[in-house]
């Protein structure tokens, strides 16, 4: 619990606060518009406290996965524990992997280019020796 309460989550908790009542107060003051008169003031009056019933939500989730994310590397009986090798205190994050890479076609695979590609890299080396020449004046 001690983990809510540092300058980062009082920061979000005031925030939280501030937004949800910021919300509600613009849902009122649209519901007393439209009693005035102002007919499209009860769409508005509706959405504020949905925003702020999102605010609310988007908290409460963060909290939970903060306070879930303490709860799988202590060794509490009863709660996950960390995968063996890693020590108690590290944080668990996700593996990220490289993609693989797959040659394709048989050229590839011998170390031969394709004619595509050696066309290509001829162009480019054209480019590269004549810097002001611009890509239309290529003779290939």
């Amino acid at each position: 619990m001690n983990r809510l309460w540092t300058p980062a989550w009082i920061a979000r908790h005031v925030a939280m606060v501030v937004l949800v009542t910021g919300f509600l107060g613009l849902g009122w003051w649209q519901v007393s518009r439209a009693a005035a008169g102002n007919a499209i003031s009860w769409g508005y009056a509706v959405e504020w406290p949905i925003f702020a019933g999102f605010v609310v939500f988007v908290w409460w989730r963060e909290v939970r996965h903060t306070l879930r994310g303490r709860a799988e590397t202590t060794d509490a009986p009863g709660q996950a524990s960390a995968p063996a090798g890693t020590p108690a205190d590290a944080p668990t994050r996700p593996v990220v992997r490289r993609p693989v890479r797959v040659a394709r076609g048989s050229a590839a695979a011998d170390g031969a280019e394709d004619g595509d590609l050696a066309a290509y890299n001829h162009y480019l080396q054209w480019l590269n020796d004549n810097p002001g020449a611009k890509p239309g004046d290529y003779p290939g």
